[in-house]
């Protein structure tokens, strides 16, 4: 099973095994990792699963959809490698992904 790697703002770390199909927000949920609520179940239809991909994981990780897009518009301090975890299917390529929660989600 790939492992991801969650970094609160603080600097803390959670590494989890994560199942292949899953996204890397069920992955959080899953392992009660902090800063990622995902009010919505992971319909892509708010932003409280927003994470920052670590940047030597952003073409592995796909292209932002359009509906994701706009719901990073209602996300705090949006970066350049900002995704929502919801969008984010795990797959064998993903074992190592690293991503960051938002202070704003704490």
């Amino acid at each position: 099973m790939p492992k991801i790697t969650y970094i609160q703002h603080d600097g803390t770390e959670q590494v989890v095994e994560v199942r292949n199909g899953l996204s890397v927000m069920e992955g959080a949920v899953k392992n009660n990792v902090p800063g990622i609520d995902a009010d919505c179940g992971g319909a892509c239809a708010c932003a409280t699963c927003h994470v920052y991909v670590d940047e030597a994981w952003m073409e592995k990780t796909g292209e932002r959809s359009a509906m994701e897009e706009s719901m990073l518009d209602f996300a705090e301090a949006v970066q350049d490698n900002s995704r929502l975890s919801c969008q984010i299917k795990v797959r064998d390529e993903l074992d190592g992904l690293v991503v960051r929660t938002p202070e704003s989600q704490h």
